[in-house]
């Protein structure tokens, strides 16, 4: 028993309960902000996905901006790419993206 001494037992099981309900309100603000980085994510990668390398401007920071965010994309798993893409509506084609200069 985890009754600490001088609190009865209804005290310790309120105590979690709140915890329960605590942990249970940071899950779910942990799952809202998941699928708002799922969007943010879906909708770069639909963004490096239709970019034109040889249209990006000469700016090196651009350039280097661009090759960061391509790099954290390409660092995902499959799983969690696919989620971002559903979750902006987007769909992925293996061929095309097979086709890109960028796949080679």
């Amino acid at each position: 028993m985890h009754a600490t001494v001088g609190v009865p037992d209804m005290t310790v099981h309120a105590l979690n309960d709140q915890e329960v309900r605590l942990l249970r309100e940071e899950i779910e603000l942990l799952m809202i902000e998941r699928q708002k980085l799922l969007q943010v994510t879906g909708s770069a990668a639909v963004l490096v996905a239709n970019l034109d390398s040889d249209n990006l401007p000469d700016d090196q920071d651009t350039i280097d901006a661009a090759e960061v965010l391509a790099e954290s994309l390409n660092a995902l798993s499959e799983e969690t790419l696919k989620d971002a893409l559903d979750s902006v509506r987007a769909e992925f084609d293996p061929e095309k993206q097979a086709d890109s200069p960028r796949a080679n």
